[in-house]
């Protein structure tokens, strides 16, 4: 009588974590926070595994920040600024020196809320017509999956022309996220488009966008958005509710788990807000950035195979506490001697519990490795693939390790001299197995056959 009760008393307990999961995290890519349950089955006792990932969290708490150039932070030597609107308001120094007016780095993630607000500022546009140019580099030495929008926040006006960027292999490569501009057919080249104008076909567009870059008219707007929730009401709906429908698309549809996944993200500031058309050069002290808030939530990318991420103090570096017999930064490999079948990605369906794909200790595989480059070799040119599970043939050759000529016409087959090595003759016994080896459970035979037939051969 305990068993039910148990398993009853179990069911409620996973359905109020689910509940309150649901609830605490409506916006978010669903819980999905359980690796595994036990349960009872006929057997006994038993592990379920489900698909699992850590809560989404702010994640500039995590990362490094950079600047290019590295001299391009206010202050040194110390400035005046002057409004933008009012060329003649002086009165915002930089002084690297003093610490109530420096303006580093580290103030674009500090906690806003302050009075006065901190941020971080650029030098002026003193050398105009240069291009006043930065990179803000965000690094985060992890996988990390974007699960709401990027937001920064501008002191200054915001830039008139500024590209979003991100990296997937910890900043060797770059591919532009978005693009912004007053006029983007005149800075890039390309037709302006919102966020809005975008549909399930085309969500993996790279668009210009120019609602974050007015002039000072728009002082009181001062952030900059790429829209991470936008995207996904084009599957979940405006409101994000229908998460099965995104879950589903992030499965099956190639490249969008990507999109919203980097290593790190790279702002390039390319053109200080100016107010007008014109540059006014007898006041270049208008001109500079400043930022006093970026904010990027999203959650380490664990392959589903964990519901915990952790800071490495003395590391500097997020990792995933894997499940599931993974292991790896990010869940990304079978753990030693849990090489039973391939390493795979867990799958967000079906909802609501996905599928783990854990990885099976290699005593439990369900098919042996037939080729491992050590006593069973591909012959005659043949190639190992499918995860050592099966030979592929060179033309003219068959079999299971490829030993065999493949006949091309009535009669005896003719040896190939261009195989590169002679073809393998064998004991009658194999040619009344081979039928029977081609299959999978032909496959498990071979390896209980396997010390036998090589007694044969010797």
């Amino acid at each position: 009588m305990r068993c039910p009760m148990m398993l009853t008393l179990q069911a409620v307990c996973v359905c109020v974590s689910v509940c309150v999961a649901m609830q605490q995290y409506p916006a978010a890519w669903g819980h999905y926070d359980v690796c595994k349950s036990q349960i009872y089955t006929e057997e006994g006792l038993t592990w379920d595994y489900m698909a699992c990932q850590p809560e989404a969290t702010v994640l500039t708490k995590y990362l490094t920040v950079s600047l290019d150039p590295p001299n391009i932070t206010c202050g040194d030597p110390p400035e005046t600024y002057c409004a933008l609107e009012n060329p003649y308001m002086c009165n915002n120094e930089c002084d690297a020196s003093t610490d109530e007016l420096a303006h580093p780095s580290e103030l674009m993630f500090d906690f806003e809320g302050r009075n006065p607000t901190t941020f971080w500022q650029s030098s002026s546009w003193k050398k105009y017509p240069k291009p006043l140019e930065v990179n803000i580099t965000l690094s985060w030495n992890k996988t990390i999956e974007l699960t709401d929008d990027i937001v920064l926040t501008f002191e200054s006006g915001r830039p008139e022309q500024m590209l979003l960027e991100k990296s997937l292999d910890y900043g060797k490569t770059w591919t532009p996220y978005q693009f912004y501009a007053t006029d983007c057919l005149d800075a890039f080249t390309m037709d302006p488009k919102t966020v809005n104008e975008l549909t399930q076909r085309t969500l993996l567009d790279i668009i210009c966008t120019e609602d974050y870059s007015r002039g000072y008219v728009w002082k009181y707007d001062k952030t900059v958005r790429f829209e991470i929730k936008d995207r996904f009401a084009l599957f979940a709906g405006l409101q994000l509710y229908n998460m099965a429908s995104l879950y589903g698309q992030l499965d099956t549809t190639r490249n969008l788990r990507d999109f919203f996944t980097v290593t790190d993200l790279r702002i390039r500031l390319l053109k200080p807000a100016t107010g007008s058309t014109m540059v006014d050069e007898n006041n270049l002290s208008r001109y500079f950035y400043a930022i006093s808030d970026i904010k990027v939530q999203g959650r380490c990318k664990c392959n589903l195979h964990s519901n915990s991420c952790v800071f490495d103090k003395d590391k500097g570096k997020l990792g995933c506490e894997c499940e599931h017999n993974t292991t790896g930064p990010d869940c990304g490999r079978c753990k030693r001697h849990y090489h039973g079948r391939p390493w795979s990605v867990g799958s967000y369906l079906p909802i609501p519990k996905g599928t783990a794909n854990i990885c099976i200790h290699s005593s439990h595989g369900p098919v042996p490795h037939v080729c491992d480059n050590s006593m069973l070799l591909c012959q005659n040119g043949g190639t190992c693939h499918l995860h050592h599970q099966r030979c592929h043939c060179a033309t003219g050759f068959t079999g299971i390790l490829c030993e065999r000529e493949r006949c091309q016409g009535p009669g005896p087959c003719e040896e190939y001299p261009t195989s590169g090595q002679p073809s393998l003759h064998h004991p009658p016994l194999f040619h009344y197995l081979y039928p029977l080896l081609l299959g999978p459970p032909g496959l498990l035979l071979l390896t209980l056959l396997l010390p036998l037939v090589m007694i044969g051969f010797c």
